[in-house]
């Protein structure tokens, strides 16, 4: 079964969480927070992955093993880093939000990147996980009352919210979608 953006959900919680500030995550995660515009941020994670998994399944196969200059990811490369990233983020999201205050690693992409076969794979099944993996973070982001998404919690040795966590999530697909378009497309 295929994730369709654009079947009507039920409307997103009650509760909208505020946009982080600045002191609720890294500096280095202020470029995606930016990206995102205002307003209802588990509504907008439900609908902006529709526009990038759109993209993708344009993308044929032979094209998705283009790379824009010499050692970057290929188009798929980006699409599984996009999927792995969101669900390390989901999942950190998860334990902040839960109040498991063990504080969780961080982790190196291009060691995931290159372990991963996501050049072996084709682009429509790397399409379709990624859609699958937003399914699950909507899910989880839309169960979170007012208290889980102000908790905060450490991830890679620095203190980062759960909203913060969404905001990051939406603004790095934000991203990837506009380095697929400009530098692949």
């Amino acid at each position: 079964m295929t994730y369709d953006p654009t079947v009507q959900r039920p409307a997103s919680p009650v509760f909208v969480p505020e946009r982080p500030s600045e002191s609720e995550y890294l500096p280095y995660y202020h470029k995606y927070v930016t990206l995102v515009p205002e307003g209802d941020i588990v509504g907008l994670l439900a609908q902006q992955v529709g526009e990038t998994l759109g993209l993708l399944r344009g993308v044929s196969e032979e094209r998705g093993m283009r790379r824009y200059a010499e050692g970057k990811w290929s188009i798929k490369e980006v699409a599984g880093h996009m999927a792995d990233t969101e669900r390390i983020f989901a999942y950190r999201a998860l334990r902040i939000a839960r109040a498991d205050r063990t504080p969780l690693p961080g982790y190196e992409q291009d060691d995931y990147v290159r372990a991963a076969i996501f050049d072996q794979r084709p682009l429509a099944d790397l399409t379709d996980e990624l859609a699958q993996v937003r399914r699950a973070t909507v899910a989880l982001f839309r169960g979170f009352d007012a208290e889980a998404w102000t908790r905060t919690g450490t991830a890679n040795n620095a203190e980062v919210s759960v909203r913060a966590l969404a905001y990051i999530i939406a603004g790095h697909e934000r991203h990837h979608l506009d380095v697929l378009r400009t530098k692949y497309l």
